[in-house]
C-alpha cells in the first residue's frame, strides 16, 4: 500500500501521532470487555486502531474507541458480532464518503431515533432499522458522571461476561485500593443496577445477582490472609437477624484485613443466640452490626451486645458496638457509633482496636 493510499477500512497514514491514544488494556477497561475481546474484534472483523506507534504497540484514538463503543452497543441488543461489525464498518465508510449529488437520487432526511430510514425508490428492497434506533440500549444503565470504570463494569455485568467482569473488578481494586474502589466504582455500579432492576419489573435481577457474586469473589481475592488474633483486638462483623445483605460487610472485612486487624466475619442473618455466643467466645474490641432495612434493625439487640462484659473481676471489658447500614437511619442507639460510610467505619474501628490494645492487660 502506497504512502498516500488508504487501506480497506478507510484508514490513512498519520491518522494518530505516535504515543497518543489509549492502550488496548485501557480501551478494554473503558468498554467493559476483556482485552482479548478487543484483539479478536481487530483480528476477526477489522475493528483495530487507525495507527500503530511502531512494532506491535497499538494506540486507540477517540474515533477508534467510538467504533468499539458502537460494537458493544449493538452486541448488547443481541445482534451477532459479525453483523454488528459489518454495520460499524458500513457506518465508518458512509461517514468518510462524499455526499451523492445525483439528480435522480431521493433526498435523504434525518432519521429520528426509533424510525426507519425511507426506502430508495430504485432499491427495490425493504429498509432496515437505523443503526441509531438499534443501538440505543448501550449498557442499559444510567450511570451519570461516575467513574469510567463503572460503565465498563456495568456493560460486562449486562453481558454476563464473567472473565471480563473479574478482570475489571480486580483492576479497579488494584488501582484505587479497596475503600476507594468500593466507594467510587463498585457501589455506584451496584446502585445503578439496583435502580434498573426496580424500574424494569425485575428484568435485570440476574444481572444484579451476577454482579454481586463477582464483587464478593473479587473482594476475597484482594484481601490478605486474616490476621492472627490479638487479645482485645478482634472485630466481629455480622448482619442482624433477618438481614441477608452481606456484601457491605464483606468489603469492610476486606478493608480491615488489609490493615492487619483481626476480623471474625459471621455473614447474614446471624441468630441472636449465636451472635451472643460469638461475642462471648471472641471477646472483641468492637462489634459491627449491619442492617439494610429498618425492619431488621433492632435497638434492643445492639444495646444488649454493648452491655455484654467479660474478663476477670476488676478488669471487665465491653465491646464497642457500631450500627452500620441504612436500616439504622432514624433508629440511632444512644452512645453507639453510627458511621455513615466505609471509610468512616474503617477509621472508627482502627481507633477502637488501637485504644483497646493499649489498655490490654
Amino acid at each position: 500500500m502506497g504512502v498516500h493510499e488508504r487501506d480497506s477500512r478507510g484508514r490513512g497514514p498519520g491518522s494518530a501521532p505516535a504515543g497518543t491514544g489509549l492502550t488496548t488494556g485501557e480501551v478494554a477497561r473503558r468498554l467493559g470487555v476483556a482485552p482479548t475481546t478487543v484483539r479478536t474484534w481487530d483480528r476477526r472483523y477489522g475493528l483495530g486502531p487507525d495507527a500503530h506507534t511502531g512494532g506491535r504497540h497499538r494506540r486507540w484514538t477517540p474515533v477508534d474507541v467510538a467504533r468499539l463503543e458502537r460494537m458493544c452497543a449493538l452486541t448488547a441488543t443481541g445482534i451477532p458480532p459479525a453483523e454488528a461489525a459489518r454495520t460499524v464498518l458500513d457506518e465508518a465508510t458512509q461517514q468518510q464518503a462524499p455526499p451523492a449529488r445525483a439528480a435522480s437520487a431521493t433526498p435523504t432526511l434525518p432519521v429520528a431515533a426509533g424510525e426507519e430510514a425511507p426506502a430508495r425508490r430504485d432499491a427495490g428492497v425493504a429498509p432496515r432499522p437505523s443503526v441509531r434506533a438499534r443501538s440505543r440500549a448501550g449498557s442499559g444503565l444510567r450511570l451519570g458522571d461516575v467513574r469510567q470504570e463503572c460503565k465498563g463494569i456495568a456493560r460486562a455485568a449486562l453481558r454476563l461476561d464473567a472473565s471480563a467482569l473479574d478482570e475489571l473488578l480486580e483492576t479497579a481494586i488494584a488501582e484505587h485500593g479497596l475503600v476507594a474502589a468500593w466507594t467510587e466504582v463498585i457501589m455506584p455500579t451496584l446502585q445503578a443496577v439496583g435502580r434498573k432492576w426496580e424500574s424494569s419489573g425485575e428484568k435485570y435481577v440476574e444481572v444484579e445477582h451476577f454482579l454481586s457474586w463477582h464483587v464478593s469473589g473479587a473482594l476475597r481475592r484482594a484481601a490478605p490472609p486474616t490476621a492472627a488474633d490479638r487479645p482485645g483486638a478482634t472485630v466481629v462483623l455480622a448482619c442482624v437477624p433477618g438481614e441477608n445483605h452481606t456484601l457491605p460487610l464483606e468489603v469492610l472485612a476486606a478493608a480491615l484485613a488489609e490493615r492487619g486487624l483481626p476480623v471474625r466475619m459471621f455473614g447474614g442473618a446471624l441468630p441472636v443466640e449465636s451472635l451472643v455466643t460469638a461475642v462471648r467466645r471472641t471477646g472483641p474490641a468492637a462489634v459491627a452490626l449491619w442492617a439494610q432495612s429498618r425492619t431488621t434493625a433492632s435497638r434492643p439487640l445492639a444495646q444488649h451486645v454493648a452491655a455484654m462484659e467479660w474478663g476477670v473481676r476488676g478488669a471487665r471489658r465491653k465491646p464497642v458496638v457500631l450500627t452500620i447500614g441504612p436500616g439504622w437511619s432514624g433508629r440511632t442507639v444512644p452512645g453507639l457509633p453510627r458511621p455513615t460510610g466505609l471509610a468512616e467505619a474503617v477509621a472508627v474501628l482502627e481507633t477502637v482496636v488501637s485504644r483497646q490494645g493499649a489498655v490490654s492487660p
